[in-house]
This record gives C-alpha cells, sequence and structure tokens, in this order.
C-alpha cells in the first residue's frame, strides 16, 4: 500500500458512489491503473463492502439505545447463546465483546420505547445465561461517522 491508496480509501470513504472515471480525476491516475488498485484493495480485505447508509427516523427507527449486558461467568454456553441471538436480531445494529463489568455492548434501533421494552424484556432478558442489563438512550448525535482515520496506515 502507497500513498496513492491512501487516497483511493480515503475518496472513497466519502463517497463510495463515484464512477471509476470520477476516482482515478481526484486520486490524480488515468482510469486503468486506478481501477486495478481499487480491485487489489479489494481483494487485499481493505475494503470490506459497499452500502448505503440510510437515515433511521426517515424509515421510522426513532430511538437508539445503547445496551450492555452482563453474563453468568459459570455459565459456559451462555456467550454462545448470547451471540446467536444477537445475529438474529435485527435491531442490532452492532455488538461488541467487551472487558470490565459488562460483557457485551450494542446499539439497538427500534420505533419507539413501547417496542423497545418488548425487545428487552422479551427477548434480552429471556435469555439463559443473561444476569444484568443497563439501557442507555441516546438523546443527541453528536458525531456518527463510518469514516476512519488513515493518517495511522503505514504507506
Amino acid at each position: 500500500m502507497d500513498r496513492t491508496d491512501l487516497r483511493i480509501l480515503e475518496v472513497l470513504q466519502s463517497d463510495g458512489r463515484l464512477t471509476n472515471i470520477e476516482l482515478a480525476d481526484k486520486v490524480n491516475l488515468s482510469a486503468s491503473p486506478c481501477l486495478r488498485r481499487v480491485r487489489a484493495l479489494e481483494e487485499a480485505g481493505y475494503i470490506a463492502s459497499y452500502a448505503a447508509l440510510l437515515n433511521p427516523e426517515k424509515i421510522g427507527l426513532g430511538l437508539t439505545v445503547h445496551l450492555d449486558v452482563a453474563l453468568d461467568k459459570k455459565d459456559a454456553k451462555a456467550r454462545d447463546r448470547l451471540k446467536a441471538a444477537v445475529l438474529t436480531w435485527s435491531e442490532v445494529s452492532w455488538c461488541h465483546s467487551l472487558s470490565g463489568e459488562m460483557d457485551y455492548t450494542m446499539q439497538v434501533v427500534m420505533p419507539d420505547l413501547k417496542h423497545y421494552t418488548s425487545f428487552l424484556m422479551d427477548r434480552v432478558l429471556t435469555l439463559p445465561g443473561v444476569i444484568n442489563v443497563k439501557s442507555s438512550f441516546v438523546l443527541e448525535k453528536v458525531k456518527e461517522t463510518t469514516i476512519l482515520p488513515l493518517n495511522y496506515a503505514t504507506p
């Protein structure tokens, strides 16, 4: 990876819909070498996927909750059950395993508090091995981005 590859990644993070010709122009390459570099970045896994980012409120998902879950350390299957369940819950936009007091944290998007209450009571709290949960409701999104800092990447 060199500086041109980093520039391609920087531009694509901001606008993944650019045509190859537009991208090539922005990174000072001709179209063919630019396309070869993009394909190489994709094949090497630097570019994981392309997506349209939706506005949750426009599609009726006005409530965002950060849910922290603690599991029973004596229940050997608790982690596997939680991970399997999370993979089926479309309301969970991301879930991470943590060190510290809580075992997992996840972001849940819902239409409203009534739907979240049902999700929490009927799905999360009924999972065997769940011993504690903490919900934090997002009041304001100060910064939300999918753009990763490339200043740490070495060319």
